[in-house]
């Protein structure tokens, strides 16, 4: 006879097992910091990287207009302002990394963890059922 509630739990945990394969067992390998820390690593370098890009484009368009003032003091002062609007964009990038990938490593470890529950439940489920085939068994013995 079929028993409906292993079978809700059975379907509970293949759903979730197809849904969560890409997002959360990849998670369970880490430490909070490691996870966190390569994706922050990643990026700092795409961040970098796509600023060089927008600023080599920039000065590309403005490369007429920076040799006409040539004055070392401008230039300076420039490239002051440019490093820290580059800074306060990096620094609101990371924390928007920190947040998002610490949310993330918290939200998969919760669901790690209703999936080892039901994985549980249904280990008892399977150890309740053997138990009284066993006994009806030592009684024919």
């Amino acid at each position: 006879m079929l028993n409906e509630e292993k079978i809700r739990l059975m379907t509970g945990i293949a759903m979730f097992e197809k849904k969560a394969v890409k997002e959360t067992f990849p998670v369970n390998r880490y430490f909070k910091s490691d996870y966190v820390g390569s994706h922050m690593i990643r990026s700092f370098i795409v961040y970098t990287v796509a600023w060089m890009l927008c600023f080599a484009l920039w000065l590309l368009y403005k490369f007429e207009d920076i040799l006409n003032t040539m004055d070392l003091s401008v230039l300076v002062s420039s490239a002051r302002t440019v490093g820290l609007y580059y800074l306060a964009g990096l620094a609101l990038y990371l924390f928007i990394t920190y947040r998002v990938y610490s949310r993330r490593y918290s939200e998969a470890v919760q669901n790690m963890k209703i999936y080892q529950a039901k994985l549980k439940r249904l280990e008892r489920r399977y150890e309740a059922q053997a138990a009284p085939k066993e006994s009806e068994e030592g009684k024919r013995l």
